[in-house]
Formats: structure tokens, sequence, C-alpha cells
């Protein structure tokens, strides 16, 4: 489906919200307010153009913890994000139980992964296996990055879903390193989409910092999934801007030359100009967006810093369950 200028727009604007609010956990971080932060600075189009595919309440999304972009996008508010960063009770992905960036949320069929790389891609396997035995034309979508391809797990899932022909995307967003390991020390194959082949389904590659074409891409791999076609790899290439987390010095193992070279290649960047190019924004409104974007973020900020910690006597729920007597 062809996009209007209208989700152009929105998809933007989830891009710029999420990038912004990316750059401020930085500062938290450095500030002392929260103790952990993995980014996903640099692979915001891949992550919106991918979930602007689905079918938003009724398709599933199992992600991986770089993608605060695809949770902006679904749904979750900057409020919720800052307040699982601070570990405040009213955070929706797990009450403060688990560790910032394992995303879930529930009301947008979202499930949970766990810090272990590549564990959410049996799950997405699981649930397609279910879409199909109940007969829906749901769709799961499921992302890792490139190193996570390196995993058992992930090969088990995709050559599962290969086999029951599944309604499963499998996304790689190929940022070019695994923490330290850049991907020639990784794999043998130029690209993960190749990988594909040897499992017996589709596998191609898409310019992960373009939103409109990885959007067209995905559209492509949903709709074949859902008429029953089975599942796809995506490999969306971009590039990690940031160090690997919080706790990460990356001049260990690229220069900043690198690192500013791929600046130019910044999704955000090349979007606004597609924008003003199709004559879909001005300067002045993308001045305006930058203000918005600002507010939104110090508001959630705000929001989160006031809310309450869990309470103690809280710990053990819903680890065990309540019972209910009488």
């Amino acid at each position: 489906m062809p996009l209007s200028k209208e989700l152009k727009k929105e998809m933007f604007w989830m891009m710029l919200l999420s990038r912004r609010l990316d750059e401020r956990a930085w500062v938290l971080h450095r500030q002392g307010k929260i103790a952990f932060h993995i980014s996903g600075i640099g692979q915001e189009a891949a992550q919106v153009g991918a979930v602007y595919a689905l079918n938003k309440g009724k398709d599933w999304l199992v992600p991986y913890y770089r993608d605060l972009a695809m949770m902006i996008a679904m749904g979750m508010t900057p409020t919720e994000f800052v307040m699982s960063l601070m570990g405040k009770a009213a955070e929706p992905t797990s009450g403060a139980r688990q560790m910032p960036s394992h995303f879930s949320l529930r009301q947008a069929n979202i499930v949970s992964h766990s810090a272990p790389v590549a564990t959410q891609s049996p799950h997405a396997s699981g649930i397609g296996l279910g879409i199909k035995l109940d007969g829906k034309d749901e769709v799961v979508l499921t992302t890792v990055g490139e190193g996570s391809t390196s995993q058992g797990e992930w090969y088990e899932a995709v050559n599962f879903a290969a086999i029951h022909t599944l309604p499963v995307v499998f996304i790689v967003e190929n940022n070019q390193y695994a923490i330290s390991v850049p991907q020639e020390k990784q794999m043998a194959v130029s690209n993960a989409a190749d990988k594909a082949c040897g499992l017996g389904l589709d596998g191609f590659q898409v310019d992960g910092t373009k939103v409109f074409e990885v959007y067209e891409a995905v559209e492509r791999a949903v709709e074949k999934a859902r008429n029953g076609g089975g599942a796809t790899v995506i490999e969306a290439k971009m590039y990690r801007l940031t160090p690997h987390s919080s706790d990460d010095d990356d001049r260990s193992y690229r220069t900043r030359e690198e690192v500013e070279e791929h600046k130019k290649r910044d999704p955000i960047l090349l979007a606004r100009e597609q924008l003003i190019e199709e004559g879909l924004m001005t300067e002045e409104e993308y001045q305006e967006w930058e203000e918005k974007a600002k507010a939104e973020v110090d508001r959630a900020v705000d929001e989160a810093t006031k809310a309450p910690y869990p309470k103690p006597e809280d710990a053990a729920f819903p680890v065990y369950a309540e019972v209910k007597h009488g």
C-alpha cells in the first residue's frame, strides 16, 4: 500500500521522538540518574519502517533490546520508557523487574525477550505456529542483530518456520558490530540474508537507513506471510552510531573517523531531506517538531522522576501466583 503524506510524516515523527528520547537516556546515565542504557541510535529507520507494515493491535511483535523506535511507534509512551530506565513501579514491561529495554507491551501484542540474544526467535516461531493452527490471518515480526544470526536459537527458529510455512518475518538489524566484533569475524558470508537460502526460504537485503524502503520491503514479506506464503528473512543494513551500551567504550575497536563517516548516512538526516525534497515538510516545520520532541522528552523525564518505585513486598509477584482463599 503506497504511503500517504500523513503517514510519511507520522513515521518521521516517530523516528525523531525516539532519537531525542534515546539521546536523553545517555544524559540521564551520565548524570547518575539511571544505571544502564542500550541504544538504538542509527537504527530508527529500520525499526519504524518495519512496524508500520504491521496491522497494529492484531499482528505480533517480538523485538530485541535496541528496538526503542519500534516500541514508540507501536504505542509505548516516552514516560513509560523513562520509567523503565528508572525502575519505577508503573513501567509496563515488567513492573521494574527486568533490565531496561527488555521490551513488552501487552495491549500491542508485543512479547518480552530475555537478555541472552536470539532466544526471542523461537518464541516468534512458536507464536507463528499457534496462529497457523488457529487459522488466523495474523503475522509475527521479530528482530535480532546480525551477531545473533550466529546463535543456534536463530537457526532453529528460522528452520522451524521454513519447514512449517509459518507467518513469521525475521528481521536482522545489521548494525555492523556484535558488541565489539565486526561482521567479517562473525560470518563467512557477505550478508546475513544469504543464510536464508540454506534453510529453504526467501532472504533479501534492504537499506536500513531509509525508512520508506524498509516499509515497502517488510510490507511485501508481511503480505506473503499473511496469505500463507511462509516466512522471510530481511536484512536491514545500517550502522550503530553509539557504543554498544552505556558500559562500552567503542574507541577500543573502531575509530572516530569511521563513526563520523557513517553519520553522513544518519537515518534521521536522510528522512528529513527526503520529506523536504518532496515538499511534505518545511525547514520551519522541522524546527517546530524538534521543539515538540524536546518538550515531550522533558515531560516524560519529569513524570517518571516523580513516579513511585515498587514496594518491597511486591517483589515476588507475579513471579509466584497469588492464592485467593475463601
